[in-house]
């Protein structure tokens, strides 16, 4: 079959409205009543845990064994976690991210019955006033606060506003796409993720390609706080392909541009043979690649693992500039990791033993050894 034709347009519109849907971990609903309905415009069958994790399937010639293909849809925030003497708002970080890359950010605040707008800002925010200590204040989240754009001067009075503990704050996006392909925003890890996961399901549904064994696309929406796809599998899924961030930062070798296929993160190496297999198939298929390792990094794959599920894991990238932060991505590179996702969808089974949980030795895999022994 011809190569396929990934819709970067398609791409890009849905990755606008993801990130234009406010989806801090924890309130994530209206997020995920948009993948369904995107999902029910394609076409396809899908169900919902109860806390709102998507699986959609996209069958296969054979059933068994199964794979898997996720991205999160959560992403960094914070929460009200004191109304301050002053009117403003404490804050906890919602994801592991610096208040270094809050200061100055415009939020909105989830209250009870509606929204306020506001700016998150460093305790000492006044050069007139406070001249260079405005640069010599320590960067923590015990540093900043959250002025509301309403006219409130004292705790009580933001009570009265029916702001109060445990809000959810989401971060603006503000997202930008270039003329030069570059798409600067926040949250697009993993928004730009999700966008791939859809651009590569509306390349094989408008070409008709069917996948080789029955094929599972996941929406999770905890990751940012280490729970991901840990409720999200069916027994039949014997290897899934994580779709994140890679980081592009001195001492890493991903890249802006092509896949960066992830060898390993802090919780050690994924499957030899699973991340081989991508490897083989972005040089097969001539899709720009590299590899990297991850040293302060987690994903949908460890928490998969870590939930008892006995599967290979991946992980394939896009990488970012300042992740976490402000971030930055090429249009190409997600073009060419939907190439990818499409390829994988369609490759052959090489471990057919791994259709069942259990069994004997016959069909287990081998890995190269060096027979030349001293």
């Amino acid at each position: 079959m011809a190569h396929p034709s990934i819709d970067l347009d398609y791409l890009k519109a849905r990755l606008t409205d993801l990130l234009n849907t406010p989806s801090p971990t924890g309130y994530t609903d209206e997020a995920v009543w948009l993948l369904c309905r995107e999902l029910e415009r394609l076409g396809l069958d899908y169900e919902l845990t109860r806390r709102g994790a998507i699986r959609a399937r996209l069958p296969g010639r054979d059933a068994r064994p199964a794979r898997a293909i996720v991205a999160h849809v959560d992403t960094l925030g914070a929460q009200v976690k004191q109304v301050k003497d002053n009117g403003r708002l404490e804050l906890v970080p919602i994801g592991h991210w610096s208040s270094r890359f809050a200061e100055g950010a415009r939020c909105t605040v989830f209250s009870e019955g509606r929204t306020w707008r506001g700016t998150i800002l460093p305790l000492k925010a006044s050069g007139h006033t406070f001249n260079e200590e405005v640069d010599s204040q320590p960067v923590n989240w015990r540093q900043v606060e959250l002025r509301i754009d309403a006219v409130t001067g004292d705790r009580g009075e933001t009570l009265a506003l029916g702001v109060d503990v445990g809000d959810i704050v989401s971060i603006d996006p503000q997202p930008e796409l270039t003329d030069t392909g570059f798409i600067v925003s926040r949250h697009l890890d993993d928004k730009a993720g999700v966008a791939t996961l859809l651009a590569a399901l509306e390349c094989m549904v408008r070409e008709n390609r069917i996948p080789t064994v029955d094929t599972w696309w996941l929406f999770t929406i905890a990751e940012e706080v280490g729970l991901g796809a840990s409720s999200v599998l069916v027994p039949d899924v014997a290897a899934m392909v994580t779709v994140d961030n890679g980081t592009t930062a001195p001492g890493q070798n991903s890249s802006e541009f092509g896949v960066t296929i992830a060898m390993a993160d802090q919780t050690g190496p994924f499957d030899w043979h699973l991340s081989r297999k991508l490897v083989q198939l972005a040089r097969e298929h001539e899709i720009p690649h590299q590899k990297d390792v991850f040293r302060y990094y987690r994903s949908d794959s460890a928490s998969a693992l870590e939930s008892g599920a006995d599967i290979r894991t991946a992980l394939v990238t896009f990488g970012i500039d300042a992740s976490h932060g402000y971030e930055r991505i090429h249009e190409t590179a997600l073009r060419d990791l939907a190439r990818l996702l499409v390829a994988y969808a369609e490759s052959d089974v090489e471990i057919g033993r791994d259709a069942k949980t259990m069994s004997g030795v016959k069909g287990f895999t081998h890995q190269p050894m060096d027979d030349q022994r001293g």
